[in-house]
C-alpha cells in the first residue's frame, strides 16, 4: 500500500481520498446554504421567479401566435426579467380608430415610424430608408401619449416592451448595467421590437454632479447600448419616450430621439370627436349636444374627458337601480326584468353635473387653467 510522508507522518492513500471527500462534501454543503440563505434574504428572490415564469409564457405565446421561432436557452436571466414585461402585439387592445383628435400625429407616425419598418425590405440599399431610432411623445398629460405608443406597436406589428424603470435598479453592484444591457440584447432578439419608457425624464434626466454613481453609470451604459441601434443597419428597434416635462431631458437623451411629437391638450373640434368615440358604445339620450359640451369643456384631456363620461354612466346607473331596486330583485326569467334602454341612457343634465363636479375639482388642485400648464409642456 503507498504511503504519503507529511511532516513526519504517514498517510495512507485511502486516509487522503477520505480526506478530500470529506473537504468535497463540505465545500458543497457550504456552496448551497450561501446560495439558499442569499435566496431567503433577497426580498426579491419571489418576484423574480414570477418574472421568470411570466417571461417564458410570453415568449413561448409569441412563438405560437407571431410565429416566431423562440428558443428560451438563447436567454440569459436578465433578458428574461426583461421580458416580464414583454405584450405581445395580439394583447395590445388600442388601434388607430380608438384615437380621436390626433390625425395629423397619427399620420405623422404613420409615415415615418410605422411604414419604415414594415416595409424596410423594399430599399434595402437605402441608409436613410429606415424608422428613427428614438421618438419622443411630449405634452400635458392624458392627452393620449401612451395610446399613441401602443397604437404604434399594434400597427406596425412590433413586440412592445414596456420597461418598467424600477427593475433596473439593483442592491448589487453591476447589475443595474447588466439589467440595461438586458434591454437592448433582448429586444434585438426578438425584433421588431419598441422599448417604451413612460415618463422617461423620472429616468434620464439631466445628469449633474449629485448623480449616484450606480444611477450615472446605468445612464451612461443605456445611451451607449442605444447608439449601438445606430450602427446596425438592419436593426427595428425603436425607444419610445412619454414625458409632460422634456426640458428636464437629458440634452444627450434628446439627440437619440430625433422624432419628437407634440400631443397638446384637444382643441374644440378634437374635444368633440373624443366625445363622439367614448360615447359611441353607450346608450345616449338625444338629448345630447357634443357641440355644447366641446365648447364647455375648454381645459380638459382626452383623459378628463373619458372620465367626465364615466362619472355621468355611473350617476345615470346608480339612478336607474336606486328606483327599479324591487323590480331588479325579480327572477331573472321573469318578463318583467326587462330594461327600459331610455332609463338607462346617459342624458345632457348627466353629463353637465358631471362636468360642474370634475370642473369645481380641477379648480380646487390648479389644473383647470391652461396657464397653469405651460411648465409641463
Amino acid at each position: 500500500m503507498d504511503h504519503f510522508n507529511f511532516g513526519g507522518s504517514e498517510l495512507s492513500r485511502g486516509h487522503m481520498f477520505q480526506m478530500l471527500l470529506r473537504i468535497s462534501i463540505a465545500s458543497v454543503i457550504t456552496y448551497y446554504s450561501v446560495k439558499w440563505m442569499m435566496n431567503t434574504l433577497d426580498p426579491t428572490s419571489k418576484n423574480k421567479k414570477k418574472a421568470r415564469l411570466l417571461a417564458e409564457e410570453q415568449l413561448k405565446r409569441l412563438s405560437r401566435e407571431d410565429d416566431f421561432r423562440v428558443n428560451l436557452q438563447t436567454f440569459n436571466d436578465y433578458e428574461l426579467m426583461i421580458a416580464s414585461h414583454l405584450v405581445v402585439p395580439a394583447d395590445i387592445p388600442v388601434k388607430w380608430s380608438d384615437i380621436a383628435g390626433l390625425d395629423s400625429v397619427i399620420q405623422d407616425l404613420r409615415e415615418s415610424v410605422v411604414l419604415p419598418i414594415s416595409h424596410r425590405d423594399m430599399f434595402k440599399a437605402s441608409k436613410l430608408w429606415q424608422a428613427p431610432r428614438g421618438v419622443l411623445l411630449h405634452g400635458p398629460p392624458g392627452c393620449g401619449k401612451t395610446l399613441i405608443a401602443k397604437a404604434t406597436a399594434k400597427e406596425a406589428g412590433m413586440r412592445f416592451i414596456n420597461l418598467d424603470v424600477a427593475i433596473l435598479t439593483d442592491k448589487w453592484y453591476g447589475e443595474s448595467q447588466k439589467l440595461a444591457s438586458a434591454v437592448f440584447s433582448l429586444a434585438a432578439k426578438i425584433q421588431p421590437c419598441i422599448i417604451f419608457i413612460d415618463e422617461i425624464d423620472s429616468f434620464l434626466r439631466s445628469r449633474n454632479s449629485n448623480d449616484h454613481e450606480a444611477t450615472a453609470m446605468m445612464k451612461t451604459q443605456f445611451m451607449m447600448l442605444w447608439d449601438g441601434l445606430s450602427t446596425d443597419p438592419n436593426s427595428a428597434v425603436i425607444v419610445m419616450g412619454a414625458t409632460n416635462r422634456p426640458q428636464d431631458l437629458d440634452k444627450a437623451i434628446v439627440r437619440r430621439m430625433p422624432a419628437q411629437f407634440h400631443i397638446s391638450l384637444p382643441t374644440e373640434a378634437q374635444r368633440n370627436s373624443i366625445l363622439k368615440l367614448i360615447l359611441e358604445t353607450e346608450e345616449i339620450d338625444s338629448s345630447v349636444d357634443y357641440n355644447r359640451l366641446a365648447k364647455l369643456t375648454n381645459g380638459f384631456s382626452g383623459s378628463d374627458l373619458r372620465e367626465m363620461c364615466r362619472n355621468a354612466s355611473v350617476y345615470r346607473m346608480r339612478q336607474f337601480m336606486r328606483t327599479n331596486d324591487k323590480k331588479l330583485q325579480q327572477p331573472a326569467g321573469s318578463n318583467n326584468t326587462e330594461i327600459d334602454k331610455a332609463l338607462i341612457s346617459i342624458t345632457m343634465d348627466d353629463l353637465l353635473n358631471s362636468h360642474l363636479k370634475m370642473k369645481e375639482s380641477k379648480m380646487h388642485t390648479g389644473s383647470l387653467f391652461l396657464e397653469n400648464r405651460i411648465d409641463l409642456d
